[in-house]
């Protein structure tokens, strides 16, 4: 399944009120969205007509976040759904995503693109090849390693793979306090080490058997109903199990290299 699909198909599932993406580009995944939606990227080039209820940001996400009130075009609502598709370095992605949980709810969705390249080449910090992902697989390891509390979901898309994240906590500053040391790791010097088992997609879901499940529904009642976190969770993870997704997939993939 090609990533575009399956991000239609969230939007569908999980009925979004609010959207934020970083990285518009051409804006072909922006285009999907179906409620009042947010862009950011300091060079996108639309090729695609935009619903009148998007609001553009020519500038980086740091500058984003940086504004006083980021989510003022949503109307004051939290974000519902994120597609993190900026800058592929994994520091990048990694701030990305600490700065759009704070904005969120534990019913919030988070898709990552590109963690999963074919090759070390592909993967370099410093771009050589045509199509890059860039070191965002570094995301795996932080993900694992620091925020357990999570429901990682690989996916076995193409081209390059997602990572739906699921469960947020605004209130866990579990990554922002280990950001620095993060950082240092994220921040190797090319070649890039990549782990065999994110080369050969080792625990990646079908995407289909992720688009089916009732976890989603789930998701969508405790949002209208606003469901406490920890109360939420636990309905989360047993619909999880009842869709034979233990949410449990990131464990079988390496951590970073030490």
């Amino acid at each position: 399944m090609r990533y575009l699909d399956f991000l239609e198909r969230v939007h569908e599932l999980l009925e979004p009120r609010t959207y934020l993406e970083i990285g518009v580009r051409h804006g072909d995944s922006l285009a999907l969205a179906r409620a009042p939606s947010i862009g950011v990227d300091p060079a996108y080039r639309l090729r695609v007509e935009l619903r009148d209820d998007v609001t553009l940001f020519r500038e980086t996400s740091d500058e984003f976040f940086a504004r006083p009130d980021p989510l003022a075009p949503l109307g004051g609502l939290p974000v519902d759904l994120s597609f993190i598709d900026g800058m592929h370095l994994s520091e990048y992605a990694l701030r990305d995503f600490v700065n759009v949980e704070k904005h969120s709810r534990w019913t919030t969705a988070v898709v990552f693109d590109d963690i999963f390249p074919t090759d070390a080449t592909m993967a370099a910090r410093n771009r050589e090849t045509r199509r890059w992902t860039g070191d965002v697989f570094k995301i795996l390891g932080f993900l694992r390693e620091h925020r357990p509390d999570l429901v990682c979901l690989p996916l076995d898309t193409e081209p390059t793979g997602l990572l739906l994240v699921l469960g947020l906590d605004p209130t866990n500053d579990a990554l922002n306090e280990r950001y620095d040391d993060l950082f240092d790791q994220a921040t190797a010097e090319d070649p890039q080490e990549v782990p065999d088992e994110v080369l050969r997609r080792k625990g990646a879901l079908d995407p289909e058997a992720v688009l089916a499940g009732s976890f989603w529904g789930v998701l969508r009642d405790a949002r209208a109903r606003e469901v406490p976190r920890r109360r939420g969770m636990r309905a989360l993870r047993r619909a999880l199990r009842r869709d034979g997704l233990s949410g449990r997939s990131l464990r079988e993939l390496l951590p970073l290299p030490a």
